[in-house]
């Protein structure tokens, strides 16, 4: 046998281990291999194919969406074409920038594109509009019952084509608000309706500390900037 000739040695079996690839790294985006074997057609003497219920690149390409359920775990950014979105992914939830932005095609405008930024506030509120014209009864959504603190709620009118001197007469039992009319005039206006949700404690706005492991409260149902 000349030297360093390499000698395969089999062991009289085979083997069907599920072994971790190795070699050079390569560079190239490639599709995952699918065999194109049913497994009634699937050779008796073979091993049985793996598949791959897990992997790890350094690079990943996708040519479509994303779907499924789960949690998402990444450390690092998210980025869209327009810009990064969140700072970090851990434990199912995103951690967003300082600001809640996010960026759209246009809906009316061919060629551009629409930018707002999320509506902010010290609470976890809850909203309600629409027009009452011919009555003087608010019913709010069944289930603000569950969800909003009933002294929490406020009402803002306003009035549509003329002066109707607008009040609210009460809110009943967080389901109904009656409003009145002080020169009995018939009612017609607009309503936004704002209350706090009472599943789950109250923000803390402001905390003493130098970092969010500071807070008083529950930290895991937020979404954190670090």
């Amino acid at each position: 046998m000349a030297a360093g000739e390499f000698i395969p040695n089999n062991g009289g079996g085979k083997d069907c281990e599920d072994y971790p690839t190795w070699g050079q790294k390569s560079a190239r985006f490639d599709y995952i291999y699918k065999g194109q074997s049913d497994e009634d057609n699937y050779p008796e003497e073979a091993c049985p194919p793996w598949y791959h219920g897990n992997f790890q690149v350094d690079s990943v390409q996708l040519n479509a969406q994303i779907s499924g359920g789960g949690e998402i775990d990444i450390q690092g950014d998210i980025k869209t074409a327009a810009q990064v979105i969140a700072t970090e992914v851990t434990a199912g939830g995103i951690t967003l920038t300082s600001r809640k932005p996010f960026d759209i095609p246009h809906p009316t405008k061919s060629g551009y594109r629409l930018r707002h930024v999320c509506l902010e506030g010290p609470e976890s509120g809850v909203y309600y509009r629409g027009r009452l014209t011919n009555s003087n009864t608010i019913d709010l959504p069944d289930y603000w019952v569950g969800l909003v603190d009933p002294e929490s709620i406020t009402v803002s009118l306003t009035q549509i084509g003329f002066s109707q001197d607008l009040i609210v007469d009460k809110i009943e039992w967080g389901r109904k608000v009656i409003i009145k009319s002080g020169n009995a005039s018939n009612i017609d206006c607009y309503f936004l309706i704002h209350g706090e949700r009472k599943d789950g404690e109250k923000l803390i706005v402001e905390y003493e500390g130098s970092s969010i492991d500071d807070y008083p409260g529950d930290n895991s149902i937020y979404s954190i900037n670090k």
